[in-house]
């Protein structure tokens, strides 16, 4: 079995790669990184084999992961230089098209863009793929197969990449956990209380949406009674804008990752 090889050892290969253990994977995994300390890191937790030299590493590879940040895979492919043989390679990187890859890196490789979330660690992600034309069936299955091992898979129109990155990312989740949590505390409630209570409106609530089949609007209007006190607090957010504060921030990720393209 060729290995799986991820070209940066950073924060989201850590999290894959402890995924992809815990669900029983047991294939060879080889991870290229200058940072000799991650190396280390991942190689005792999870018996990944180090590699410094990502010509080397890419040599052995039977699937390749490019999981550096977006404004260093220009250099790393170019570096590399162009590839001889038939390869499939993903990209983790955030706003870096396919075309864009398809020509910083010459040769035979058929191109796919993956975005997994770090709650991947606990084989409990959402990973969005888009794949370029001509993808062989065979290797499309491959894909998919290695981020089904972290949770589920949800194939979409490349387009659809920006607006989907700054949706789906668990930082919303913490975000809104640290943000209520903080405002039952100025309200007395102390610290462990408040994060209880913040975190069952949070994962219990949209838990129950998910397995219940519910309607979200019958949910909202089900929770929230006309006149009591939840109606109050949403109807208040509502006022000071809370709508429009989310659309700001989701439209200042997007304008970020299409800025990645550009650079």
């Amino acid at each position: 079995m060729k290995p799986l090889v991820f070209l940066g050892g950073g924060r989201i290969t850590s999290a894959l790669v402890a995924g992809l253990r815990r669900s029983g994977y047991e294939g060879p995994i080889v991870v290229h990184d200058h940072h000799a300390k991650k190396l280390s890191q991942l190689k005792r937790q999870f018996g990944v084999t180090p590699e410094r030299d990502p010509r080397r590493a890419l040599a052995s590879a039977g699937l390749l992961v490019v999981a550096v940040r977006p404004g260093s895979v220009a250099g790393l492919l170019q570096g590399i230089g162009p590839v001889r043989k038939p390869l499939t390679a993903v990209s983790l990187a955030a706003g870096i098209p396919l075309a864009n890859l398809r020509s910083l890196f010459g040769g035979p490789v058929r191109w796919a863009r993956a975005m997994p979330s770090p709650v991947c660690r606990s084989a409990r992600g959402l990973t969005a793929l888009s794949f370029e034309r001509g993808f062989p069936a065979k290797a499309r299955a491959e894909v998919r197969r290695l981020f089904l091992r972290v949770g589920t898979v949800l194939e979409i129109r490349e387009k659809q990449f920006d607006a989907f990155t700054v949706t789906y990312s668990s930082s919303h989740g913490y975000h809104a956990l640290a943000t209520l949590a903080g405002a039952a505390q100025q309200l007395g409630l102390d610290r462990g209380s408040a994060l209880t209570a913040a975190a069952h409106a949070l994962e219990d609530g949209i838990r129950h949406w998910r397995e219940s089949g519910i309607a979200l609007a019958r949910l909202l209007h089900e929770a929230a009674t006309p006149g009591g006190v939840a109606a109050a607090t949403m109807n208040a957010m509502d006022a000071a804008g809370y709508s429009r504060v989310v659309e700001r921030g989701v439209r200042a990720g997007v304008a970020r990752a299409r800025a990645n393209a550009k650079d």
